[in-house]
């Protein structure tokens, strides 16, 4: 039995998300057979926004070799001791649009959002055009991702401190922003039926 649980800990982020006002919508759990390294995704966004446009995708990668050293470490410390914060995990949230009838300024949006997420939660922006397979000489249809990783630490995890209140609280802000903006950067989308 592993020392620590990271199913339970995504089980209760997903509570935690709902408290700070997010809808879920999806999780997914992978586990590699060859090298047991798992994945956890999880698809929400603001519980006000169902419907769109707007996604976030919460991924967290678990290394195997991570996960054995800390519980090396934990056996190591003992009942009474306290598991240094050396060893992390990476959790990714990444926003996503339908394609964009216009697409914004990138440098100006990157500085808008580095003012929501400081320096707590950097975030990346990014766009790509992409030509569909049968319309080749059509225009493009460009969409916009934006991409937040955090670092949690196994310690505050298996100790029960990680709540992550910040993050989501930064990450809501976010999409709110976001949310804002996107009528005028998808025009008229409609939802997939």
């Amino acid at each position: 039995m592993a020392v620590i649980d990271i199913a339970g800990f995504i089980a209760d982020l997903k509570d935690h998300a709902a408290d700070h006002g997010f809808h879920i919508h999806d999780e997914r759990h992978f586990v590699e057979t060859y090298s047991m390294r798992q994945a956890f995704e999880v698809d929400f966004h603001p519980a006000d926004a169902c419907g769109g446009p707007l996604d976030l995708h919460l991924a967290v990668d678990l290394d195997p070799r991570v996960l054995l050293a800390f519980e090396d470490e934990v056996i190591t410390v003992g009942p009474d001791g306290r598991p240094s914060n050396d060893l992390s995990i990476p959790v990714l949230f990444t926003w996503g649009l339908p394609p964009l009838a216009e697409s914004p300024d990138l440098l100006v949006l990157a500085t808008e959002l580095a003012g929501i997420g400081g320096a707590d939660l950097p975030l990346e922006v990014s766009a790509a055009d992409i030509v569909g397979a049968l319309s080749v000489s059509g225009e493009p249809k460009r969409s916009l991702t934006i991409v937040a990783k955090a670092e949690l630490t196994l310690a505050s995890i298996f100790l029960g401190e990680e709540q992550l209140c910040d993050v989501l609280d930064t990450c809501y802000k976010v999409s709110e922003f976001i949310l804002h903006r996107a009528p005028e950067w998808v025009g008229d989308w409609q939802p997939d039926q």
